[in-house]
């Protein structure tokens, strides 16, 4: 499912003492099956993006088309259900929804309540389980017998037994340490594979910003300041910084090995592989001369 935002607006409490511009004249095209990433500081206007994504807010000037519907301040838009079913938001933190007595009833819950059968609930439940990395048996158990990483992952069943064609993740792994932050990341990728799903990742993590995504846009006071691939918008790393954002750990240790022997690689390398491959190469040539 294709989404695209053209020229879109949103003011907070519009027409009161109280407006706020959140975004404005934003434009982002997200072609079905695109991995991107929405990077940017607290306030730069991510989450009121992320919420344009499938309704939850209206812009007060441009439109939204997702999939086939257009969201616009002057129509209203009837059956969002549809929009809602099709893209599904994993908000921070989505263990602290979770309420049902048992895993199964909790994931159940989203599909039943769009009219789908119980059985047919229950069989998304299954996959959905296995999908997020959990064995069958913890669907019968009470969701707060669960460890917190265990909550988060049936928390993210909830949304996939939706079987959603998009999925946006706003901050997913908010308070996890690195190994489960990984872990989640790397399921995610793999599920955005498996099911060619559009996924869009609204991150502070840089680092996951350049291993997983295939575009990535800079939101900055409100508005797109750049996008670009990975590639694009790491090799000039001087202009983050000077947004106050972090670059990724291998490109700053790029740099430290560049300005410390005078040197420049041909490309800036985004995984810890890639940076071994080029140095290893450098060292190839240097014996051979």
């Amino acid at each position: 499912m294709d989404i695209s935002l053209q020229r879109v607006e949103y003011r907070y409490q519009a027409n009161t003492p109280f407006e706020h511009l959140a975004i404005k004249d934003v434009s982002i095209d997200i072609p079905s099956g695109t991995f991107l990433a929405i990077i940017g500081h607290t306030g730069s206007g991510k989450s009121t993006v992320l919420q344009h994504l499938n309704a939850l807010l209206r812009p007060t000037a441009g439109k939204v088309l997702i999939g086939d519907k257009e969201i616009t301040s002057e129509k209203k838009q009837k059956n969002l259900r549809v929009i809602r079913q099709k893209v599904g938001i994993v908000f921070q933190f989505p263990e602290h929804q979770l309420f049902e007595e048992t895993v199964e009833k909790d994931i159940c819950f989203g599909p039943m309540n769009f009219g789908v059968s119980e059985e047919e609930a229950k069989k998304r439940a299954r996959i959905a389980i296995k999908q997020v990395g959990l064995a069958d048996e913890i669907l019968e158990k009470s969701p707060f017998d669960l460890s917190g990483g265990q909550m988060r992952r049936v928390a993210i069943a909830g949304v996939l037994a939706m079987e959603p064609d998009v999925i946006v993740l706003d901050e997913p792994t908010a308070g996890l340490d690195p190994r489960g932050r990984k872990e989640i990341m790397d399921m995610f990728h793999a599920l955005h594979q498996e099911r060619n799903l559009s996924t869009i990742l609204v991150t502070h993590s840089m680092e996951d910003a350049s291993r997983y995504a295939d575009q990535i846009v800079i939101m900055h006071k409100g508005e797109v300041y750049k996008k670009g691939t990975p590639e694009e918008i790491f090799s000039k790393p001087e202009g983050l910084i000077e947004l106050g954002l972090d670059v990724p750990e291998v490109v700053r240790f790029q740099q430290k090995i560049e300005k410390t022997f005078q040197m420049k690689f041909p490309q800036t390398c985004l995984s810890v592989e890639k940076l071994t491959e080029e140095i290893a190469a450098v060292i190839k040539r240097g014996d051979q001369k």
